[in-house]
């Protein structure tokens, strides 16, 4: 598509605007490509004073632990064809077997059985496939570049960083699901209400919105301290005690949440034409079949893309998770913060540091997966409203 003479810009904008960009994605990305060089690294090498010895990694590769250039081929054809194969094939199978009704959980679904397979043929498969070829060739089987998946090994086995992954699930299942009913239902009502009770509505839950994390934590502490005794009277000696259960941190980061879930989820309601709620009407539907059957096809895009704005907030959640859950029922934020004390030692920085990378995958996942339904909803709805 051409370009008016008047609307192209000059070389010196499009040279600046794109070195900004460049710069901009490469100081955001070098955190994440160095930690994850650094998570597979001995600890000697993880914090070399050089940045060469870093990536090469010689201690390491002297223990035995490295790759050659046959294994580093290799693996990046397969992970160009996994990531090539998520993005082109991987929509459509999960579109062509989820009945319309489970599109969701179908995208769930698919999501984690392609994640289940990636790990068991990139990181169980094909290192036990290229061993016997390096043992075959060689010379040209020897490592060049330093690298060991110990520290992997010793997060999720021996210091079971699984569980604290399974808690994050659970809190941000509960987050997402619970921000998302309420969310569309309200943001439903408020966007075809012409009241001004709405827009005030709105007004409070901004504010709301807008409190710091920590007055919120404040006011529900003690009542989640003292919730046996409060129970009591209705569950009598049995009554639970919510502090240190995620059900508790489920209740907090919902309300922190929902503000900013109706807020979003009504500018995209606000832009689907009312005549489709009037047209199911006329063909005999109620509000809520028109709502259910109508509107909520339409609005998937948007209902994906506030959902992950709530994943990430119970994902990446540090404060409220730390102060109201204990050890037990800990999620992997505040767990990879407790690697650090007085009596750590650089395998445990290492092994931080690989559960930090760890924690990245899924976030890298999602956006793969759902990549066509996040860029439509945020051109479809939330530039507008």
């Amino acid at each position: 598509m051409s370009t008016s003479k008047a609307m192209q810009q000059s070389f010196a904008l499009r040279f600046s605007s794109g070195a900004f960009l460049a710069f901009w994605c490469l100081l955001a990305a070098f955190p994440i490509f160095w930690i994850a060089i650094m998570s597979f690294k001995s600890p000697v090498d993880a914090f070399a004073d050089s940045p060469w010895d870093v990536i090469s990694g010689p201690a390491t590769r002297a223990a035995g632990n490295g790759l050659s250039v046959i294994d580093i081929v290799v693996g990046l054809i397969v992970l160009y064809f996994s990531i090539r194969w998520a993005f082109t094939r991987l929509p459509g199978l999960v579109q062509q077997y989820s009945p319309p009704a489970f599109l969701v959980l179908g995208w769930v679904f698919g999501a984690v059985l392609y994640a289940v397979a990636f790990i068991l043929v990139f990181f169980g498969l094909l290192p036990l496939v290229l061993s016997v070829v390096n043992s075959i060739l060689g010379p040209l089987g020897t490592p060049v570049l330093g690298l060991t998946t110990e520290h992997y090994v010793a997060v999720w086995g021996e210091n079971e960083f699984y569980r604290n992954f399974l808690n994050s699930m659970l809190v941000t299942a509960g987050v997402v699901t619970i921000s998302l009913t309420v969310g569309t239902l309200a943001g439903y009502g408020l966007a075809r209400s012409g009241s001004d009770l709405a827009f005030w509505l709105l007004i409070l839950a901004l504010i709301f919105r807008a409190l710091p994390h920590s007055v919120l934590v404040a006011g529900y502490l003690p009542v989640f301290i003292n919730s046996s005794e409060i129970l009591r009277p209705i569950f009598g000696e049995g009554a639970p005690t919510l502090y240190g259960q995620p059900w508790a941190v489920i209740a907090v980061l919902v309300s922190i949440n929902q503000p900013f879930t109706i807020w979003m989820l009504r500018s995209f309601f606000q832009n689907i034409p009312a005549e489709l709620d009037e047209a199911a009407r006329v063909d005999g539907c109620s509000h809520f079949q028109a709502f259910r059957r109508v509107i909520m096809p339409v609005m998937w895009p948007g209902v994906i893309t506030t959902g992950l704005f709530s994943f990430l907030l119970g994902y990446n959640d540090f404060l409220v998770t730390s102060l109201l859950l204990d050890a037990q029922n800990q999620t992997m934020v505040p767990a990879i913060a407790g690697y650090f004390n007085r009596e750590t030692t650089t395998t445990d920085q290492v092994e931080a540091v690989a559960a930090a990378v760890s924690i990245t995958a899924p976030l890298f996942l999602l956006v793969m997966v759902f990549q066509r339904q996040i860029v439509s909803g945020l051109t479809a709805g939330a530039v507008k409203g």
